[in-house]
């Protein structure tokens, strides 16, 4: 085997193995911060909804809409996105009004399959 098929074959298997890792590794509560998604100038919660950041996240998904932050009213979601089980979210109204002056907030998930996720939802 040739050096550069070597490293194809070595890059590929540590692609499929790091995914494999991180359901592996979901066995306690996550304390630690997940990194903040970038918030610029132009980061408006009420015009373009929010981003999600969650902390040792293995396939779930936060979507907070425009309305949503619009409304603000307290509202739980689910946020299992592609992983094997769910967990939730509750944003309350202060929070929401946080999200309505562009300002970022953390919230942690619900304690399901033995652990919890750390979420930070900034505007987009």
């Amino acid at each position: 085997m040739d050096r550069k098929t070597f490293i194809k074959k070595t890059i590929g298997a540590l692609v499929i193995a790091i995914p494999a890792y991180s359901i592996l590794s979901c066995s306690g509560s996550d304390d630690s911060e997940p990194s903040s998604p970038p918030q610029g100038n132009s980061a408006d919660c009420a015009s373009n909804g929010t981003s999600s950041s969650i902390g040792t996240n293995h396939g779930h998904t936060l979507t907070v809409s425009a309305a949503d932050v619009a409304a603000g009213t307290e509202k739980t979601y689910n946020i299992q996105g592609t992983s094997d089980h769910a967990h939730s979210v509750t944003v309350t109204a202060a929070q929401f009004t946080s999200l309505q002056s562009n300002q970022q907030i953390s919230s942690t998930s619900s304690n399901d399959s033995g652990h919890t996720h750390s979420v930070t939802i900034s505007c987009a």
